[in-house]
């Protein structure tokens, strides 16, 4: 097998939820050896499956009691033999256990801290406790998004802990490779709160450029103008499928005229009420009816080749079957992954989005259940033997 980037970088993750899990489960997927510290023993059942299956591929887990003193020391002693420490809690967590970078720094000089926070560690609500839905509202997006009653939507999924995790897989890279220049550690304050704020998209600018209030765009086109500019139900699938849909985007005349072309010409395109774009953005409640019309009886599938053979911007607005079992990109690509659980079956992760031509990552190994590496990182990495072990694990500094 082919060395993968980040062979031979160790890291300490104290992450939890999903934002930090998601900026570590990147670098495991590169080759970091990944150590999750649980705070506690975990619920009953298998955590090899669903979300936290995903989440926790290819990383290690011990399961450590950080409110006794032992279960602390043994965090620290890991800590001298990590590259990388990164948790996800409140600004003041890591600090009253003795390990934020002030006091890793001492005993490590070239340790790496990340420190994910909701809010970052100045400011008025640095202490503050967040999660994914709360920084999204605070940050606008709950807002932008709308019911056509008005009502605040926002997602359905957490995009804040998307964002985050990208940004703080990103952040770690980057100290580690100004470590690897001048041989020194540094602390990452990384703000999840500004991490979602900066790809709030146009509505971002408009406020800073502007000083304009925004209201929720709908469908509108937030980049330039756009009519028709939406998304338009269709025909039911064959199999029952019911909630199929089509979104597409004409921006220029010459657009416009490859969509009625597409749609055969019918009468309604030659209203004098959309002849141009202006035109066609004024009456856009009148023009959207009739692609209304049109799309109900389309396969949203057949209207997307329909639509992209004559070169209009259109695709279907897929559902997770369709991402997970009908797309054929997705499948050429060979992205959801497979990994076999320790009973034998196997189960389907989500894939690592970039290749590497010559170092590429993988999906090597499924979650581990809490406190499976236990003896691996006790015996091996911190070379305590089984009495020791055995010892901590009585005294309630460790569960077994």
């Amino acid at each position: 097998m082919a060395p993968m980037p980040l062979e031979g970088i160790r890291v300490l993750d104290f992450t939890w939820v999903v934002a930090g899990p998601v900026a570590t489960r990147i670098l495991a997927d590169q080759g970091a050896e990944v150590i999750k510290l649980e705070r506690k023993p975990g619920p009953p059942g298998s955590r090899q499956t669903g979300l936290q299956g995903d989440l926790h591929r290819n990383k290690r887990s011990i399961a450590v009691n950080m409110s006794h003193p032992r279960g602390v020391d043994i965090a620290r002693r890991l800590a001298v033999k990590s590259d990388l420490v990164i948790d996800n809690f409140s600004a003041r967590v890591m600090r009253s256990w003795g390990m934020d970078y002030a006091s890793l720094s001492q005993i490590n000089p070239a340790i790496v801290c990340v420190s994910m926070s909701g809010l970052g560690h100045t400011g008025p609500r640095s202490n503050y406790v967040s999660y994914g839905p709360t920084l999204q509202a605070l940050g606008g997006f709950t807002m932008l998004m709308a019911e056509a009653t008005g009502e605040p939507a926002g997602y359905g999924y957490s995009y804040a802990d998307m964002s985050g995790g990208y940004t703080g897989a990103l952040a770690s890279l980057m100290a580690l490779w100004a470590r690897k220049r001048t041989g020194q550690g540094q602390f990452v304050d990384l703000s999840q709160f500004e991490a979602v704020v900066s790809v709030i998209g146009p509505a971002l600018l408009d406020i800073a450029a502007n000083k304009r209030d925004q209201t929720p765009p709908g469908w509108a086109s937030q980049e330039g103008p756009a009519a028709p500019h939406g998304v338009y139900r269709c025909r039911p699938r064959d199999d029952g499928d019911d909630d199929r849909w089509i979104a597409l985007s004409v921006r220029t005349q010459a657009e416009w005229d490859r969509l009625v072309a597409a749609l055969g010409a019918p009468g309604w395109t030659a209203d004098t009420k959309f002849r141009t774009l202006y035109l066609r953005m004024r009456n856009r409640a009148e023009l959207d009816a009739h692609l209304a019309t049109w799309a109900a009886g389309q396969h949203a599938e057949a209207a997307m080749e329909l639509l992209q053979r004559a070169g209009v911007a259109a695709g279907l607005v897929a559902n997770g079957a369709d991402i997970c079992a009908r797309d054929p990109h997705l499948r050429d690509r060979n992205f959801w992954g497979t990994v076999t659980l320790a009973d034998g079956r196997t189960t389907h992760v989500t894939g690592i989005p970039m290749k590497l031509s010559a170092t590429p990552g993988a999906i090597r190994t499924p979650s581990p259940e809490i406190g499976a590496s236990n003896d691996y990182v006790l015996g091996e990495l911190l070379g305590m033997d089984r009495a020791e072990r055995d010892e901590l694990v009585a005294a309630g500094a460790l569960w077994p």
